[in-house]
């Protein structure tokens, strides 16, 4: 086709509904989603809680992040909403007697975030337990009389008064204040308790018998010290006495007791320098070295329960598959409960006798839903979210493999366009992770940041790939980047869309690349160094300076522990030479960056540095966009719909459209989402 003829059409079918291009799925579609969150069976299995997030409606409620309902579902498997609308709730748990759910929330007038307890037989919701400031955890004892919590201290009377006069300033990190564990009886007069404590408390959990606690804590309250340090102690409930320590050597995940308490299951690192937990291990109830259940596992356990005593139920990540298995207590007779190649399981919890499972999945054709598995029996699904989605013609997604160019077999998974004349090459987007200790699984992969389905409707690939350092393959393969950045790892991408040309399926010109994060930083490596290989490229709170981001960024040792083994002042040439913006005169790559200005993990000035090397360098358009309060990653509405407004307009006009010049800069929200209504 003349490519005059081209680019006319696709700016004229820019500005037609999206629903009249195919009968895919619509930017609005995705922002209306909604998904099961949280998960909890009750003690007897008879129920199971569950938080239901729901998108704000824009335009009619105000700005904010989705709203965290509560649901029940019954033995008969009817779903009920219990605390609902204009609400966010989290942490939820059951009293003992299996009676009433708990929750912690902060509703109507509440100044602080407080604990609730609602009854599965009827009723309003009501506090149980409040405090000075804000819990963040809570844990109740096993005769439903006593509870555990965590909290901060409240500002002085002196501090708040100086706020109130302008005194407002901040002690870089010397202001942490740690968080306190604490006990009390729920309707008693007397004060809690405070457990002394070394450190930071993360979470608490009785012991089944009620007599210590298992709490993990952290030295400091700062993030690198919560990511990398964190141990999990065992305190008598009494008086706080250390009993034991858990000796576990780096990444720390979830923990759950055995149900006759001489255990505890734990989700470890490997190793000091493992980039992410994921062994599933044992330890004593007074600690010591937590046994690994699972040795050379090529995958990662993130989520563990107990079936009884002896044996544990476990969520096991494969590749881009998930398994749900069940092990005995000395690591032998594991058997697969549900094996992998069906849903991506992503919560888990077991009813005190073992038998009711509940579960949380998604599959490539609907966000996370709740399951249950009863006895022996298959998994069966329990909600339907969204059951519009039904109607929505959906874009094939395939497990597809190939060869790095050092040999190296490389996963990832491809969504095809919705419709693709036969030997038509299409454009594509690479969507590359963060972590990079992530991966991408074959469950539902469409978000506000990547909403694939939308651009398979237009006519577009998506191909999502697990990269050399992702999780899901074990340690060895998680560690492949180690001290190497910006090497192979971001190779294996470039390698991918060789594969993916090579089959027939993409157009060599119209290659387009995004991701967040650390996927924000290939993508900027994508628009630099390997410019000449993509012609658009979207980068979100991503990597652009090495050495500042370091030294801007709040987890520096987490940086160097699991990543980098190297600081700046001992290899300055590693970290130029990793670094995008000693790329960016090379860049001919149209890119639009995207951030938000009060993240704390990747500093703004990361997007700003390559912004302006960009600008400078002037070979190409660039466009910065911030987000006011926003952190790691949009959670709001309105910064959600306009990201996904600005990062499709941005791959159509260049992948798709006539190129040249950015797109204006302003954004008709409320036009686009009348426009995308059904």
């Amino acid at each position: 086709m003349n490519p005059a003829v081209r680019g006319w059409l696709a700016v004229f079918a820019l500005l037609l509904p999206m629903a009249a291009l195919a009968s895919g799925m619509t930017l609005r579609q995705i922002h209306e989603l909604q998904m099961v969150g949280e998960v909890a069976t009750s003690p007897d299995g008879r129920h199971i809680a569950y938080t239901h997030i729901v998108s704000r409606e824009l335009f009619e409620e105000d700005d904010g992040p989705a709203w965290s309902e509560l649901h029940i579902v019954d033995a008969q498997g009817q779903s009920r909403g219990f605390v609902t609308g204009a609400v966010n709730v989290d942490k939820l748990g059951w009293t003992p007697d299996g009676r009433s759910v708990t929750f912690l929330a902060k509703r109507g007038d509440d100044k602080t975030r407080r604990l609730y307890i609602i009854d599965v037989a009827g009723g309003e919701a009501r506090t149980l337990f409040s405090f000075d400031t804000d819990l963040r955890d809570y844990s109740l004892a096993p005769d439903g009389k006593r509870l555990a919590f965590i909290a901060a201290d409240k500002d002085s009377e002196e501090l708040e008064e100086g706020r109130k006069h302008g005194f407002t300033q901040r002690v870089v990190e010397e202001e942490a204040r740690p968080f306190l564990l604490r006990i009390v009886t729920p309707g008693s007069t007397a004060d809690p308790v405070h457990l002394p404590l070394e450190g930071s408390a993360q979470e608490a959990a009785w012991s089944p018998a009620g007599d210590r606690l298992a709490v993990k804590v952290s030295p400091r309250e700062l993030v690198d010290d919560v990511l990398m340090k964190t141990r999990v102690v065992f305190v008598d409930a009494a008086d706080g006495r250390l009993l034991g320590v858990a000796e576990t050597p780096g990444k720390l995940g979830r923990m759950a007791w055995a149900p006759d308490g001489r255990h505890l299951g734990l989700i470890t690192a490997a190793d000091p320098n493992d980039p992410r937990e994921g062994r599933l291990a044992v330890v004593g109830a007074s600690g010591g070295q937590p046994r690994d259940l699972l040795p050379g596992l090529e995958g990662h356990v993130w989520h563990l329960a107990w079936r009884n005593a002896q044996r544990l139920i476990y969520i096991s990540y494969e590749g881009v598959e998930a398994r749900l298995g069940e092990i005995g207590l000395d690591g032998r007779n594991d058997r697969t409960l549900a094996a992998a190649g069906g849903p991506i399981w992503d919560a888990l919890s077991v009813s005190l006798d073992g038998r009711t499972v509940g579960l949380g999945a998604s599959t490539s054709t609907h966000p996370r839903e709740l399951f249950r598995i009863r006895g022996s029996g298959r998994a069966e699904r329990l909600t339907d979210s969204n059951p519009w989605l039904s109607d929505v013609q959906l874009a094939d997604q395939e497990v597809v493999r190939y060869p790095a160019r050092d040999g190296l077999e490389i996963e990832g998974l491809l969504v095809h366009p919705l419709a693709r004349a036969d030997g038509e090459r299409v454009p594509l987007i690479l969507a590359v992770h963060g972590g990079p200790e992530a991966h991408y699984s074959n469950g539902w992969n469409t978000s506000y940041a990547i909403p694939a389905q939308v651009a398979a409707a237009k006519g577009y690939a998506i191909f999502y790939p697990n990269y050399r350092a992702s999780t899901g393959r074990g340690v060895d393969f998680s560690k492949l980047n180690h001290g190497r950045p910006a090497a192979e790892e971001f190779d294996d991408l470039v390698d991918g869309v060789d594969h993916l040309i090579e089959i027939g399926l993409v157009d060599r010109d119209r290659v387009g690349i995004t991701g967040g994060s650390y996927g924000g930083y290939a993508t900027a490596w994508g628009a630099t160094r390997y410019s000449e290989r993509f012609a658009a490229a979207v980068m979100f709170v991503g990597l652009s300076d090495k050495i500042s981001m370091l030294g801007t960024s709040d987890i520096p040792v987490e940086l160097y522990q699991v990543h980098y083994l190297t600081w700046p002042w001992e290899d300055w040439d590693l970290y130029r030479n990793a670094s995008p913006i000693f790329h960016a005169h090379n860049s001919r790559t149209p890119t639009l960056i995207l951030h938000g200005d009060a993240d704390p993990r990747v500093d703004r000035s990361q997007s700003m540095i390559m912004y302006r090397y960009l600008k400078l360098a002037g070979k190409a358009p660039v466009r910065l966009v911030l987000y006011p309060g926003e952190g790691h990653g949009n959670q709001r509405a309105a910064s959600r719909w306009d990201y996904s407004l600005r990062m499709m307009r941005w791959m159509d006009h260049y992948l798709a459209g006539p190129g040249g010049e950015p797109p204006d800069h302003p954004v008709d929200a409320r036009g686009a989402w009348g426009s995308n209504q059904e």
